[in-house]
């Protein structure tokens, strides 16, 4: 039998909150996260730009989550060291750094002009 919606939505709200709990690189971005909305408010950011900040806060917190959930699962498989559970792991924090990266380039591209505009 299938659970209720409620409850998937449970499930998955507990899993942000234990990644949060458990994982220092996810506080680090989300600390980004606000530093970005406060200066988001200052800037009084357009539409467009607060779409595209929110785009870039989902997909690096969204990759934060698959990284913590691929390295749970290769500890749990794989608890001696193996060549390829180093690859998983490495794969998937490594996917999490070039979007965070990237996010930072197109915050720097967003936010230089209206610091500029201020000076």
């Amino acid at each position: 039998m299938r659970q209720p919606l409620s409850k998937s939505f449970y499930h998955a709200f507990m899993g942000i909150v234990a990644t949060i709990k458990k994982e220092r690189n996810i506080k680090i971005h989300l600390g980004f996260m606000i530093a970005v909305i406060l200066c988001g408010v200052y800037f009084q950011l357009t539409k467009t730009e607060w779409l595209i900040c929110m785009v870039l806060f989902g997909l690096v917190i969204s990759l934060e989550l698959v990284n913590t959930a691929i390295e749970a699962v290769v500890d749990l498989a794989s608890p001696d060291y193996h060549e390829l559970a180093k690859l998983a792991k490495d794969g998937a924090a490594g996917a999490v750094l070039v979007s965070a990266i990237a996010s930072a380039i197109i915050g720097l591209a967003i936010f230089i002009p209206h610091l500029l505009s201020k000076l």
